[in-house]
């Protein structure tokens, strides 16, 4: 088991990890991240994401959950003093038990797994990290195969987007783009294999009610910038618009929500169609 190193001063090591809390170029160049939660780094061990250092308070009695962790995982393993473990964990009272210090995966597209029933959403330009969080969990929770990031936008790994995702980060591959260019090279690779996605974008005024479209096939779901909507580029390489019909004062749904509805018809239209099959078989 690896010796545990004891860091109890405001050190250069300490300034390094709060500064991936609030600070997205250096947690690029460190190609790491912060995770807290017993869900989150639950799943980020289960799905072999690289754990590069467990952060705890050596004088706290651990839960077996804590201690099972730190025994198993091989690791680098740091006991720290509870205030600057609760500033690590942003929390002004209880600090969190364990905070994990995680690598980044390459931003690249093949992570996405694509077959036959493919369902994956295209976020444009988010300025939510929270929302990007929520979408990640809505497209585990329903059955898409993964998320693009597209365009100037907030950043997957920022901790509001990694707790707001509850952990589903770690089992949905999230993977941000600079441009329209890679996401149309890829589909068209896709294509040309056999595998014929289509873009669908969401606008209040779709040329059909999302429940009347058939979201069975092969699908990337296309979701616009939460005040602007889809841009000009991406409207233009959409297939197909669909709408969501509300009723009341309401013209349009939060980013998150509206993911959330599209992916939830999806997986309804995809486990109806599943029935009918084993049905008719």
């Amino acid at each position: 088991m690896p010796a545990v190193q004891r860091i109890n001063s405001r050190n250069a090591r300490f300034q390094q990890w709060e500064s991936l809390l609030t600070n997205r170029n250096k947690r690029t160049r460190a190609r790491e991240f912060l995770v807290q939660g017993v869900r989150p780094i639950s799943l980020a061990v289960e799905y072999g994401w690289p754990i590069h250092a467990l952060i705890y308070d050596g004088k706290r009695n651990l839960s077996k959950w804590a201690e099972e962790l730190l025994r198993t995982v091989r690791t680098e393993r740091i006991s720290m003093a509870p205030d600057m473990l609760a500033d690590l964990g942003e929390k002004n009272e209880t600090p969190p038990e364990v905070i994990a210090v995680v690598g980044m995966p390459a931003d690249d597209l093949g992570r996405i797994r694509v077959d036959d029933d493919f369902l994956g959403v295209l976020f444009d330009r988010p300025t939510s990290p929270g929302n990007i969080g929520s979408i990640i969990r809505s497209a585990d929770a329903f059955g898409a195969h993964g998320l693009i990031v597209a365009g100037h936008a907030a950043d997957v790994y920022d901790s509001k987007s990694v707790r707001a995702s509850t952990g589903s980060l770690f089992a949905l591959p999230a993977v941000r783009v600079p441009s329209p260019g890679e996401v149309t090279g890829w589909v068209d690779a896709q294509r040309a294999h056999g595998r014929p996605i289509v873009l669908v974008g969401t606008d209040e005024h779709g040329e059909c009610d999302v429940f009347d479209f058939d979201l069975t096939q092969p699908t990337l779901l296309l979701i616009g910038n939460e005040t602007t909507g889809l841009s000009s580029a991406w409207r233009e390489l959409c297939d197909h618009m669909v709408s969501i019909p509300m009723t009341g004062a309401a013209s349009s749904l939060n980013a998150a929500n509206a993911a959330t509805a599209v992916l939830y018809e999806a997986a309804r239209q995809r486990i109806a169609a599943g029935r009918r099959s084993a049905v008719g078989s």
